[in-house]
């Protein structure tokens, strides 16, 4: 194993941000019983806004972000884990109060961590990454309807911010399960795409930006929401009795510009989505269900693979909102 590695490093000192590669000492890992040799991570939204400066959320520095990373565990200091298995990590304030996955060797508490489950490779974990994470955990909340209020069956869901890593992952996820998805995007040039996930229907963004009413048509048995404000007020207007509406972002806005009575008239439920502070079995059960939902050789199409010196080009795209495609960072590249 080599004494040193590269990694992203930012810092912030008198008010003077910074980041750049730097080669370390291995020894500048401190934390954590378990070395990981990452072979991948991935560029979400929070990493954007911690490379642009610390985004609020990076307590100490220097710090190297990365709030996801796959890889080989290098060196174990607990019997859960053995050198040489393959290992995920989403989550967990990785990248954050703890170095990341931006990096090509990270070291983290075993609870961080879960192995990769057969038939994912370290790069299709990261290929999803936290945001096919959350969809899965969306598209499960959505299920509920029938699995766990026993209502009538989930038929049509709604998807907004559609090309995004999620909204991607739950077009594809959704339509396995045998549902027919509705995909809200104002890339209207990836509709043949979205279709191709699996999408049914493609509808644009701008019939969903206006003020809602307190009621529309019942339109959808479920809706995965990314983008929040008028979007997802439209959403949920148009969400049939009993539906269930899940979210999880807010590209759209924090606001929500809604009333009482969809909840009151029709029982719809609104049902939080966070990929962050769940429990290591549910995240073990939840990467267990991807082989069976994913057809990598359809996703990878919308991947684009960087590395480390290239990433730090691209991240300001994505809080421009200017991505058409899910970044994959090869961390050795």
């Amino acid at each position: 194993m080599p004494n040193k590695f590269k990694a992203i490093v930012i810092n912030n000192q008198n008010d003077n941000f910074t980041r750049e590669i730097k080669e370390l000492d291995i020894d500048f890992l401190k934390d954590g019983e378990i070395l990981v040799k990452v072979d991948y991570s991935d560029l979400n939204f929070k990493d954007a806004m911690i490379l642009k400066n610390g985004g609020m959320l990076v307590k100490e520095y220097p710090r190297i972000p990365g709030i996801d990373f796959s890889g080989t565990v290098a060196e174990s200091n607990d019997e859960e884990f053995k050198k040489g298995d393959k290992v995920i990590l989403t989550g967990c304030r990785v990248g954050e109060l703890f170095h990341g996955g931006y990096s090509q060797y990270a070291k983290v508490k075993k609870e961080f961590l879960i192995k990769c489950p057969d038939g994912i490779s370290t790069k299709q974990a990261m290929i999803l990454g936290t945001a096919g994470l959350t969809a899965l955990l969306c598209a499960f909340s959505v299920k509920a309807r029938e699995e766990l209020l026993l209502q009538s069956k989930v038929k049509d869901v709604l998807v907004t911010g559609s090309t995004g890593g999620v909204g991607m992952v739950a077009v594809m996820v959704l339509s396995k399960m045998g549902i027919n998805v509705t995909a809200i995007t104002g890339k209207l040039e990836k509709e043949s795409y979205l279709k191709e996930l699996g999408a049914k229907n493609v509808l644009n963004r701008k019939e969903f930006e206006g003020e809602a009413k307190m009621l529309d048509k019942g339109t959808w048995d479920g809706v995965v929401d990314t983008v929040g404000g008028n979007i997802l007020s439209n959403a949920i207007a148009q969400t049939k009795p009993k539906g269930i509406v899940a979210i999880c972002g807010n590209a759209s806005g924090n606001k929500l510009n809604t009333s009482v009575i969809p909840f009151i008239l029709r029982a719809v439920k609104l049902w939080g989505v966070d990929s962050v502070n769940i429990s290591k079995k549910r995240k073990e059960f939840v990467w267990g269900e991807f082989s069976a939902l994913i057809d990598f050789n359809i996703l990878e199409k919308s991947i684009k693979t960087v590395g480390l010196e290239e990433l730090l080009d691209t991240y300001p795209h994505m809080l421009e909102g200017k991505l058409s495609n899910k970044i994959l960072v090869d961390v050795n590249k």
